[in-house]
């Protein structure tokens, strides 16, 4: 849950089941030069820190081969944000706005996305540039990027939220 004190006006907070669909398994830790949310950059192509993604043990074989790709998708838990807003107020937006309309961290599943360039790998561990979390943050997966198939270059947001599709 998220702290009530830290609600901006016009944010809605709905009340989560009880229970949860799926498990996941954290494969690892990120490593980052920032220990708190606060230190981290608005997103990862605000910083050029190099960072790593410490996979663990079980999970170190699944790297064969990832040499082979400049840029990865990375996954990962954003294990300290509001998981019950359905409405947030964005600090750079007039009005609330729909949680899925939003890159922000606060959501159902906190689950992160960035694509990352691919530095070097030394056994289970990948030097990376793009990030934006805080040390210590969960590693939910690792993929290659496919500029073929992951890059929309059509794709548009209305950031102000007021043109309906």
């Amino acid at each position: 849950m998220h702290d009530e004190t830290d609600d901006r006006p016009g944010e809605v907070a709905i009340p989560l089941p009880d229970a949860f669909d799926a498990g996941l398994y954290f494969i690892g830790r990120v490593r980052t030069p920032w220990a708190t949310r606060g230190e981290c950059p608005k997103n990862g192509l605000k910083t050029d820190a190099v960072c790593t993604l410490a996979v663990d043990a079980p999970f170190a074989e699944a790297l064969q081969n990832v040499e082979g790709a400049s840029h990865l998708i990375v996954l990962y838990w954003m294990d300290e944000a509001a998981r019950d807003l359905a409405l947030q107020r964005p600090r750079h937006a007039e009005g609330s706005r729909g949680t899925f309309s939003l890159r922000s961290p606060a959501r159902p599943n906190p689950i992160a996305l960035s694509v990352v360039e691919l530095l070097a790998r030394d056994g289970a561990s990948l030097r990376v540039r793009g990030l934006d979390c805080r040390d210590g943050t969960p590693l939910l997966d690792i993929k290659p990027y496919f500029a073929s198939t992951d890059s929309r270059p059509g794709a548009t947001v209305d950031r102000a939220g007021t043109s309906p599709r």
